[in-house]
């Protein structure tokens, strides 16, 4: 079926599907009783009549280790991959706007260049619309991607993961807003200059810095927003209470499934984020949704680096490799796509389905994504699973891009506000 066809096929359904859901509620549409195919058919259809915006995809660094960024290049993503993104796949899934994320290793705090490598992937995505005109656009709004799904084409909103490049200057948010960073993720696995990490024990600020706090007020002040994933509960905890518009988690899910482990977030903190009016968008890694994936993956690690040391082999190494790809099947590492529906569910029984959306971390999590979650062409799979737990078509409208854009326009409203007050 050709593109404009299925879009049509798909606005007809949906135009049935918000029918039945305003005639009497005798003819509503109960899908929680229909067959696994008629399912896959409305799921399909769902997620190709929605904007899809997924808040946080690693395509930038996957493109940079590829070495794509030295050749002063982007790789060719417009056909089919090996990797989690590409234009065929998210076709294929109705992903209509992956956010890109501009991932900057810790390592940079300590090196210096932090700047220059977001400024280097900043470039690599911004040539991919430039490259793939017919496939690609930039988008720095709603409306961006609004008019980028009307036209078929994907989005490229950014957001950059971790916030050393804005290094001691303040001047530079206002630089990355210029550049099209549209939320900043505060840190990634180190304390930095602008507040703790979850990954890391110093504790250097026991939340947000001073330097931070400035940062989030001209993050507030110039319509960027403000990411807690990654960061400490104080720091997220401080975040909400110097913040003047909603805040996100681009990809975190919640501690209640990962007992103790701080990078997820605690029903404490989903809560506050509701009442702030923000999002949390949950992380389609196995490690994130279960304490007894977390588990396997540990043993898995220890029995295969012994296993590694007794053969004498690199991780590189194809036998290796093999091995490694049979223990993780034979042992069943991998969560499944109901449990990412688990941890939705779990945020809307808190706080209701408008604080929830789609965070996947697809070509971040490395081989830890869950069965029926492989790729971004199998987020019908997630719809499908929806549908089955009793959610409205209105419901996963909301989840799949509603959400995040109501957070988005607030924020943007707050930075009118701010700048036309200063």
């Amino acid at each position: 079926m050709s593109f404009s066809l299925k879009k049509l096929f798909s606005l007809l359904l949906l135009s049935a599907l918000i029918f039945s859901c305003t005639a009497p509620q005798e003819e509503k549409i109960d899908y929680t009783t229909m067959s696994d195919a008629e399912l896959d058919e409305v799921a399909d259809s769902l997620a190709h009549a929605y904007i899809i915006v997924d808040g946080h995809v690693d395509l930038p660094y996957r493109m940079n280790v590829k070495g794509f960024m030295i050749t002063k290049t982007v790789e060719d993503v417009s056909v089919e991959t090996t990797g989690n993104f590409d234009f065929p796949k998210a076709k294929r899934g109705g992903l209509d706007a992956p956010f890109m994320s501009i991932y900057v290793p810790s390592r940079y705090q300590e090196t210096g260049g932090a700047k220059a490598f977001a400024d280097s992937l900043i470039d690599m995505v911004s040539r991919l619309p430039e490259t793939f005109p017919s496939k690609f656009a930039m988008a720095n709004a709603p409306s961006d991607i609004q008019v980028a799904f009307e036209q078929g084409l994907i989005a490229l909103p950014m957001g950059m993961e971790n916030g050393a490049p804005i290094e001691d200057d303040i001047n530079n948010v206002k630089y990355f807003y210029d550049r099209g960073i549209r939320y900043i993720t505060l840190t990634h696995s180190k304390d930095n200059q602008i507040c703790d990490s979850s990954y890391d024990t110093t504790y250097t600020w026991n939340g947000v810095s001073p330097f931070g706090e400035e940062v989030i007020s001209e993050m507030n002040k110039w319509g960027i927003m403000v990411d807690i994933s990654h960061v400490t509960d104080s720091a997220a905890f401080d975040a909400l209470r110097l913040t003047k518009a909603p805040v996100i988690a681009s990809h975190s899910s919640c501690r209640k499934f990962t007992p103790g482990w701080e990078r997820n977030m605690p029903d404490t903190l989903i809560k506050a984020m509701a009442e702030n009016g923000g999002v949390i968008h949950i992380n389609f890694g196995s490690s994130f949704l279960s304490q007894e994936s977390q588990d396997k993956f540990e043993k898995m690690r220890e029995d295969l680096t012994n296993y590694r040391a007794e053969n004498n082999l690199s991780p590189e190494d194809s036998v290796y490799q093999a091995y490694a790809k049979q223990y993780a099947l034979d042992n069943d590492v991998y969560e499944d796509v109901q449990k990412v529906a688990d941890h939705i569910d779990h945020v809307v029984s808190l706080v209701g389905v408008e604080y929830v959306g789609l965070g996947s971390d697809y070509d971040g999590v490395g081989d830890s994504l869950p069965k029926g979650l492989k790729d971004v062409s199998t987020y019908p799979n997630l719809i499908k699973e929806l549908l089955k737990r009793g959610y409205s078509p209105e419901d996963i409208e909301k989840i799949c891009y509603k959400n995040t854009f109501r957070v988005w326009e607030n924020v943007q409203e707050v930075a009118q506000n701010l700048q036309s007050n200063s």
